[in-house]
């Protein structure tokens, strides 16, 4: 049976055999012209977004709660390709297909709180029997044989329709929109700051990168906060001017010398700017990027690979990137993590998010203001080496609001530690028990994170034991959050450096006010940090041990 034949065969057997001849003709119009079926026929008319919790027709909240989520995902404020189901990243999708979309809502309003939904890469599989403690979702995508998860091998299984690529927060259905890593992005700017310069203070100073997508137009945010100078290329016109129109993004121009101009006017002011360039960031390859790469910083630039595998990419493209005696993950310029993020995550400090479900910007006010009061309150008594990141965290906080970071749901990205992770569920929890806050909220975090991810040329790239390329980490985080209260959990193949790269996972967990909730709450988030922070004989993060002891004296 030729491909072509077995993706239309997969994707007719969601209808009755008396559509098919029908269907059969739009399908293959659309894998010859897109490589892959979408179902356009299903896109539904409703305006896509976070409805209320309340309006969502469901047997149990904790269904209605990744009801909507799913449909922030697909915001078209918040996806990149709403149409083709694709939230960032390029091809981060929540579902292969609009008819996995319309079956899983449909299964999520009849679930009860003894039925979990099994989702297979997008597909589900169903409505299983469980028990009310167990999660109402159990979610994988592109989980393929080892030898198998090959660039080639997924445009196949893509095209299919028997696999796709979830990114992280995408196929989790726990994306926030940029908001989601512009906290992570402006610790990386602050800390490279007194990391390279000696300072914290970065007015005058010049942050070039590029990139306004999904995840990349956090750039822009974060370096007005962090109070520098930001200029970001963005090749596309389109995530370039959604930016702008957001208010994530102060300027636009597509001169090149109107942008230097800019820039030399914004460093003299040391005034804090935000601008898009749009254009590439360079012309034609990798290898002549990395070129001007290194000229650059002989001449006294700091170059850093923030996140997307560009090192790698450009070691295979033949650049001259090499580190003389470095190991595997090692290059002549380091990761954000080896440099910087790392020693965060080691310390238990990670994006920890929630999402008030009911829409009320208010709501989202008082559980701002509750997670500021609880971090003040512990950091009163932390070693010195942790109060600098609640400093910053609880900076953040308490300004979070005059950002204008809401795209989509009524969301906060908040990078916190075990203790401070729990401590502000169960504070928040105790708020909707006591009416202060007006319905649930949804917990969660960016996969990108202390445990959630095994990602030897990101997250884990400050690995050095020789288990940089092992994923149990990832793997018994999914497994144990499952067990230990999460709403929904989910476990990746590929997210931020591509398929076959990386193992990452997620969960969510729904805060309804009951004790329930609040016992929950604490025994997931405790094992979902301290599964990354901990000692043993693949101890993926270095700078535990030294606050490990710190507070055992």
């Amino acid at each position: 049976m030729s491909q072509l034949s077995q993706a239309l065969r997969n994707a007719l057997r969601y209808f009755p055999p008396f559509h098919h001849n029908i269907l059969a003709a739009e399908f293959t119009q659309e894998l010859r012209q897109y490589g892959h079926i979408y179902m356009y026929r299903f896109c539904p008319l409703i305006h896509m977004r976070a409805y209320p919790i309340d309006q969502y027709p469901c047997r149990t909240r904790q269904a209605a709660s990744i009801m909507l989520m799913i449909m922030n995902n697909l915001d078209h404020a918040v996806a990149q390709f709403p149409q083709e189901l694709v939230t960032y990243g390029g091809n981060g999708q929540v579902f292969s297909n609009w008819a996995q979309f319309r079956l899983v809502m449909y299964y999520l309003s009849e679930m009860t709180e003894e039925q979990t939904l099994v989702m297979y890469s997008g597909h589900p599989a169903g409505l299983f029997p469980s028990l009310p403690s167990s999660p109402r979702a159990i979610i994988t995508n592109g989980m393929v044989i080892p030898n198998y998860s090959s660039r080639e091998q997924y445009e196949k299984m893509f095209a299919l329709g028997v696999s796709m690529y979830g990114q992280m927060t995408a196929g989790s259905y726990c994306y926030i929109g940029p908001q989601g890593i512009v906290h992570g992005t402006m610790l990386t700017v602050l800390n490279a700051g007194r990391r390279y310069l000696g300072s914290d203070d970065l007015r005058g100073r010049v942050l070039v990168t590029s990139g306004l997508g999904g995840m990349s137009g956090a750039q822009a945010k974060a370096a007005v906060i962090a109070g520098c100078v930001g200029v970001i290329a963005e090749v596309d016109e389109v995530p370039l001017r959604k930016r702008h129109e957001q208010g994530w993004l102060m300027e636009v121009t597509s001169d090149i010398e109107h942008c230097i101009q800019r820039i030399r006017e914004a460093k003299r002011s040391k005034a804090p700017l935000s601008l898009g360039y749009h254009g590439n960031v360079v012309d034609l390859c990798l290898c002549r990027q990395v070129a001007a790469i290194n000229k650059l910083s002989e001449a006294g630039m700091f170059f850093w690979d923030y996140g997307n595998a560009f090192l790698l990419e450009a070691q295979r493209a033949g650049a001259e990137v090499e580190k003389e005696g470095g190991g595997a993950t090692e290059f002549r310029y380091p990761s954000y993590v080896q440099h910087i993020m790392g020693d965060i995550f080691s310390l238990g400090f990670g994006p920890f998010r929630w999402v008030c479900t009911s829409g009320d910007p208010r709501d989202l006010t008082l559980t701002d203001d509750i997670a500021a009061t609880v971090l003040e309150e512990i950091s009163a008594n932390v070693t010195e080496r942790v109060r600098q990141q609640y400093n910053d965290n609880i900076r953040w906080i308490r300004e979070a609001g005059k950002h204008r970071m809401v795209v989509g749901s009524q969301a906060r990205i908040l990078y916190s530690d075990q203790k401070g992770r729990v401590c502000i569920a169960l504070a928040i929890n105790q708020a909707i028990a006591d009416r202060r806050v007006s319905a649930p909220v949804v917990i969660s975090r960016d996969h990108h994170d202390v445990s959630g991810t095994d990602s030897p040329f990101r997250e884990t790239s400050n690995v050095y034991d020789g288990s940089v390329f092992c994923a149990d980490m990832a793997v018994q985080n999914f497994v144990g959050d499952a067990f230990r209260g999460a709403t929904w959990v989910s476990l990746h193949n590929g997210g931020g450096v591509g398929w076959g790269e990386v193992m990452n996972g997620g969960f969510g967990l729904l805060l309804d006010g009951t004790e329930e909730a609040a016992k929950r709450a604490s025994l997931m988030l405790n094992w979902d940090v301290s599964n990354g922070v901990r000692e043993g004989p693949t101890f993926k993060l270095s700078a535990s041990l030294l606050d490990i002891m710190g507070k055992s004296k």
